[in-house]
């Protein structure tokens, strides 16, 4: 034993913690491949059938209705709030590099006064940049031309999912 570990440092030198997991991307289940129609479980499109487009970087989904068929539009989707259905559309036609996480981040809004009547005048209607409408209009174009190739899709995709009393999601096939 040395005279200098009898005695405590005057001063605690902090350690930088050890982590014990390495950071590594999301493992998608093996039934979601780009084309794949899911159904949403979560969320303000709960029960819908989407079209799943490609994984981003996030580990989140891109999914689209299409818009002109449920009124789903292009958005980010947690893998774990989706159910994946044996039902498939060709998307190679697609192009999908615009599409990242950049292009869904949200603007910061400047700063400013807060007034009762701002709050009331600004939250009546989000307006939605012609440009997103653009590149909705561009993928609806191309996947409903693919969806029409199969009868009864374009029903199915409107139709909404749930569920009834009796029904046992565990052995249901989708």
């Amino acid at each position: 034993m040395t005279v200098d570990s009898k005695w405590y440092k005057a001063e605690e030198v902090s350690a930088p913690k050890k982590a014990r997991k390495a950071a590594r991307p999301q493992q998608l289940r093996k039934s979601i491949v780009p084309g794949t129609v899911l159904i949403l479980l979560a969320g303000r499109f709960r029960g819908k059938r989407v079209v799943y487009l490609k994984g981003l970087e996030d580990n989140t989904l891109l999914v689209t209705g299409p818009f002109k068929i449920n009124g789903v539009p292009l958005r980010r989707v947690n893998a774990r709030y989706a159910i994946a259905t044996s039902t498939k559309v060709d998307v190679a036609s697609l192009e999908l590099s615009k599409f990242d996480v950049a292009y869904f981040a949200r603007e910061k809004a400047a700063k400013s006064a807060k007034s009762e009547a701002k709050f009331f005048e600004e939250g009546a209607k989000k307006e939605i940049k012609s440009e997103r409408v653009e590149d909705q209009k561009i993928v609806d174009k191309a996947l409903i031309g693919e969806i029409k190739k199969t009868p009864l899709l374009k029903q199915y995709l409107a139709s909404s999912f749930s569920l009834k009393k009796g029904d046992k999601p565990h052995s249901m096939v989708f």
